[in-house]
């Protein structure tokens, strides 16, 4: 039934970016919608999004649980761990994102969107009635300083954009218009995703600083109450100016939401078990089958999910810092990659059932394909063939262990490419011919269980190699400090990606972030090659384009050796409470941004 799901998901994603990709792109006047190409798929008259059901009841509440802490209400900066759900509920930007199209943004506290063939500009109008939860009314004031801060004050992640900004001006009473300074088909989109937020609130105040101040935004939701690091509760603005936008309808149903912070995940199962939090996403197939027969599921009172989804695998893993000496050299990389034996901890952790990463953009059209690359993008790839790693033009696997714990002959490749790296065993420790021994810190969050377990399967095998890696637990915070300086050697990596990639697979890829703090290349990658594929995938006037660059750069990735990959789920499985409901239709995102809990509604049990 699993593998039905998967290829019928694969079919109906397919047809979805052909739906996405057919026809001209905007013309020069006003419209409800954008779509990255052609035409969106909801007419300017659409009552609802497809994934949200209109007659959703509203009230009760849905309780979370996270593991680690916040230190501040400010998630739109480098400094500080704030909560997730502010960003999500609390604020709004001009567009909103429908999660059934790939890239598709509806008219949010814009009415409208406006831009030429060549998209070298966009005009939005702002909603006449649009209010912050003060009550004060959101103004293009407001909307320009939040842009300017956050392009220039703001996280890393909102420099990129802003810094294609020619010009930023006001056209009209509620109008005002981004001009850009290069070809970016995406730039038009993403100008309107960005928060807007309440000028008047940050006033004489630094904005790069952390703060406890709950912020004031336009969204559904306001802070209601929190204790640092402990808990936050978000409630339903009952005056929201926004709940009755077509866009809206049979979003946002809960009176209440909260998220309590724990130690690590195995606390929060716990909680959720004892009936503390609500709802609760299971990442282990096999703990799905095996861990869900406490009071709670046999009696009814909580029943279990399984939600498909048609979106890329993403990558998760083991990510190699390349900019230490000892992962330079990519067949050091490809050698530590052959000693994972995935086979052997796939089988014990999951017993057996969950399919590898095979690349970043694997479980979706925009997936590199096995074998030689061919077409275009050979062609894409070819200038640069001298400077890619092995596999990236003749087609990349990742090894396949035989399925016990020694895995031989992984071992001996592994071993051959050290040698050729100039690493030998020499009294049991890899060493180079210096004498030098082979050693890295592998820096982990604490509390992550099952991350711990893969870990500790993995150093064993590692000491076959004659290599004995300190692992380092630290906090939260720590963790987050660390990895945004990037301090470390190996560390877990997790990167979601989207049927969408656009200009932030720079801040993701880009060698701007070899030096930078706080960019999501954590593997500091420089390769002219990616930033190519990117530039073209942002100019690309087509799918067949669009999906040749973005496989062109998925070889890069793979091939790189940059992360050793585990597996993903191509389905969703979600435990939670009986009364929590959601709608039929499953968008083609599944149950990721956009689904939990924004479309789901409390129910009382009859």
């Amino acid at each position: 039934m699993a593998r039905s799901v998967f290829f019928h998901g694969m079919r109906l994603c397919a047809a979805a970016f052909g739906l996405v990709f057919m026809g001209a792109g905007a013309g020069a006047e006003p419209q409800h919608a954008i779509a990255m190409y052609g035409a969106p798929a909801l007419s300017a008259d659409f009552t609802h999004l497809p994934q949200a059901n209109p007659d959703a009841p509203k009230g009760g509440e849905i309780r979370f649980g996270e593991s680690g802490g916040f230190d501040s209400l400010n998630p739109w900066i480098l400094k500080g761990r704030a909560p997730a759900a502010i960003g999500s509920y609390v604020v709004e930007s001009l567009m909103g994102r429908s999660y059934d199209e790939p890239f598709t943004l509806y008219g949010l506290l814009a009415e409208s969107i406006e831009t030429d063939e060549a998209r070298s500009w966009v005009e939005f109008t702002l909603r006449e009635g649009a209010r912050f939860s003060d009550g004060s009314p959101v103004t293009l004031d407001d909307v320009m300083w939040s842009y300017e801060t956050l392009g220039t004050l703001g996280h890393p992640r909102y420099h990129t954009a802003w810094a294609k900004v020619a010009k930023m001006e006001q056209t009209g009473p509620r109008s005002l218009r981004f001009t850009f300074t290069e070809p970016d088909r995406e730039l038009a989109l993403l100008m309107g995703m960005r928060p807007v937020l309440s000028r008047a609130q940050w006033e004489g105040k630094d904005f790069t600083a952390t703060t406890l101040e709950p912020p004031i935004g336009s969204g559904p939701y306001v802070i209601d109450r929190f204790e640092d690091g402990r808990y936050i509760v978000l409630k339903r603005n009952p005056d929201w100016w926004g709940a009755d936008l077509p866009f809206n309808r049979g979003q946002h149903n809960f009176d209440e939401i909260r998220y309590d912070y724990f130690g690590d995940g195995g606390i929060v199962f716990e909680a959720f078990k004892a009936g503390e939090i609500t709802s609760w996403r299971e990442g282990n197939a096999a703990k799905w089958e095996t861990a869900y027969d406490f009071p709670a599921v046999t009696e009814g009172r909580v029943v279990k999910s399984v939600i498909p989804h048609q979106r890329p695998s993403g990558i998760t893993g083991l990510v190699f810092n390349t900019r230490h000496a000892q992962f330079a050299d990519w067949r050091v990389r490809e050698a530590l990659i052959q000693a994972f034996n995935f086979e052997f901890i796939n089988q014990t952790l999951n017993g057996g059932t969950q399919p590898r990463i095979t690349s970043y953009f694997s479980n979706s059209p925009l997936g590199m394909k096995p074998g030689p690359a061919t077409g275009r993008v050979a062609e894409l790839l070819a200038p640069f063939a001298a400077d890619l790693p092995p596999g990236t033009i003749e087609g990349y696997t990742l090894p396949v262990g035989d399925g016990t714990e020694l895995n031989r002959a992984n071992t001996r490749t592994a071993l051959a490419l050290l040698q050729d790296a100039g690493w030998t065993v020499q009294d049991g420790v890899l060493k180079d011919a210096t004498g030098t021994p082979f050693t890295f810190e592998i820096v982990l969050s604490q509390g992550a269980r099952e991350v711990t377990s893969i870990v500790e399967i993995y150093t064993q095998a590692l000491s076959r190699l004659g290599i004995t890696p300190t692992v380092s637990q630290v906090d939260s915070a720590q963790y987050t400090e660390r990895t945004n300086a990037y301090d470390f050697d190996m560390a877990w990596y997790f990167r979601g990606l989207s049927l969408s990639p656009g200009n932030e697979q720079m801040l993701y890829w880009g060698s701007q972030g070899v030096n930078e703090p706080g960019s999501r290349n954590w593997m500091g990658m420089a390769s002219p090659a990616a930033e190519a594929m990117i530039s073209a995938m942002l100019n690309a006037q087509d799918q067949a384009e669009f999906i040749a660059a973005t496989q062109a750069l998925d070889r890069i990735l793979t091939a790189g050796r940059y992360v050793i990959p585990i597996w993903f789920s191509p389905v969703s499985r979600l435990a939670h409470d009986a009364t929590l409901r959601y709608p039929e239709h499953v968008p083609l995102y599944g149950d990721w941004l956009g689904y939990q809990p924004d479309v789901w509604w409390y129910e009382p049990a009859r």
